[in-house]
């Protein structure tokens, strides 16, 4: 004779989280719906828990937001603070970085694609976007040091260079699945190979060089 009451089966049947797990799933459904038109009805539904029972890790959905962007953005901060490329020359630093940089995407996929669909619609978006900005800035300072040493083009802004790399890096949340028939190291070195092949220095173009452009460019 089962004694339980109807309450207590259904605490049993319910399912255990835990604050990463919790977060994992938070994360798929943010990115599924958009963090701004999910709630946490919707985040409750799908965990299949109350928001009570939510509520018991964190204190709302912007602290769900700001757990998951954290986690993509100290792995990122970390390729720039590697111990052992302290001693590498800028333009192997950078390179370095870039290829990396898939590496981590691929791990944290589902918390970089979120980071990369913030809006800074609340205060915790804009600390967000801010730290973001934080490491373009430090990337850029490191473009401009591999120029100043002759490793890539000097011709181009360093800022500019910057978002041009890691928008082609970026780009890969749209794309590549960890879980497909492309092993990351591949497309890294791919990656780093196309895009240092139009930085380095010796193949670049005197700007007084190119012929200027007449008329509207074709799209």
């Amino acid at each position: 004779m089962n004694n339980a009451s109807p309450r207590n089966q259904d605490r049993r049947s319910r399912p255990n989280y835990d604050r990463e797990s919790l977060l994992e799933i938070a994360v798929e459904v943010f990115n599924e719906r958009g963090y701004d038109a999910t709630g946490m009805e919707e985040l409750a539904r799908r965990l299949g828990l109350s928001k009570s029972s939510i509520y018991h890790h964190v204190s709302g959905k912007e602290e769900l937001l700001d757990l998951a962007v954290t986690r993509a953005l100290d792995a990122l901060f970390s390729l720039i603070d590697e111990p052992n490329t302290a001693e590498l020359r800028p333009t192997a630093r950078l390179e370095h970085i870039v290829r990396r940089s898939v590496e981590v995407l691929a791990a944290e996929l589902p918390y970089v694609t979120l980071l990369l669909r913030v809006h800074g619609n609340s205060a915790t978006e804009q600390r967000i976007l801010k730290r973001r900005r934080e490491f373009d800035h430090r990337v850029a300072e490191l473009v401009e040091l591999a120029a100043q040493e002759g490793g890539i083009r000097a011709d181009i802004d360093p800022h500019l260079a910057s978002r041009l790399v890691f928008g082609t890096v970026n780009s890969l949340i749209e794309w590549y699945r960890p879980d497909g028939e492309l092993p990351v190291s591949v497309l890294a070195d791919a990656l780093t190979i196309v895009v240092f092949g139009g930085l380095r220095s010796h193949g670049h173009l005197n700007p007084a060089d190119t012929p200027p452009r007449t008329g509207r460019p074709r799209l």
